[in-house]
């Protein structure tokens, strides 16, 4: 593993030219591509691309094309994971969906990032923070994950919020910066 990878996967600042990352990023966008023209009737061949594209698929997950990413094996899944059509995970960091995780039309997840500084951002690196997400979560159509982000078990994200900060277990979630409106009883 090259030198930049490892500070990629390490969260550090890194080259995102560098020839291995780029034959990365190409190996994904070719499994994307075939992922997203297989027929719905597939299944089986749905399975083989997103075992080979993602880094862990625990159990059945369904990911509805079209679906984009930029590396693939920082993605893990749990066991009854679902992405409806047009979701994006851009991986550099880790991103980990629990069991039972539902994620709406046109979600993007992102884990990489840009330094503040203007002459930093210049020079061309970047690097990334994880994203979690846990078990029997829902994130609603459109929202948008922000690197560094834990959105904890049960919890619901709304439709267009965009998170920031990271959401506690059981909570719903909305708006933009996403903030708290309630928190999920069991009644």
């Amino acid at each position: 593993m090259g030198r930049e990878k490892e500070r990629m996967l390490a969260g550090e600042a890194y080259d995102p030219s560098a020839p291995e990352l780029v034959a990365d990023r190409k190996r994904a966008r070719d499994r994307c591509r075939r992922y997203n023209a297989t027929a719905p009737t597939e299944a089986d061949r749905r399975d083989r691309l997103l075992s080979e594209l993602f880094g862990a698929v625990e159990g059945d997950a369904t990911v509805v094309p079209p679906f984009r990413c930029d590396y693939g094996y920082n993605v893990g899944v749990g066991d009854g994971f679902f992405a409806n059509y047009g979701c994006v995970v851009l991986d550099v960091a880790p991103v980990a969906f629990g069991k039972n995780c539902l994620l709406g039309p046109g979600v993007h997840v992102y884990t990489a990032t840009h330094p503040i500084d203007p002459a930093e951002r210049a020079a061309g690196r970047e690097f990334g923070d994880p994203v979690t997400v846990g078990d029997d979560a829902w994130i609603g159509g459109r929202a948008v994950i922000t690197p560094g982000v834990e959105i904890g078990d049960g919890a619901v994200v709304a439709a267009g919020a965009v998170v920031v900060d990271d959401v506690p277990a059981r909570t719903v979630v909305g708006g933009n910066p996403a903030e708290e409106i309630r928190e999920i009883d069991d009644e």
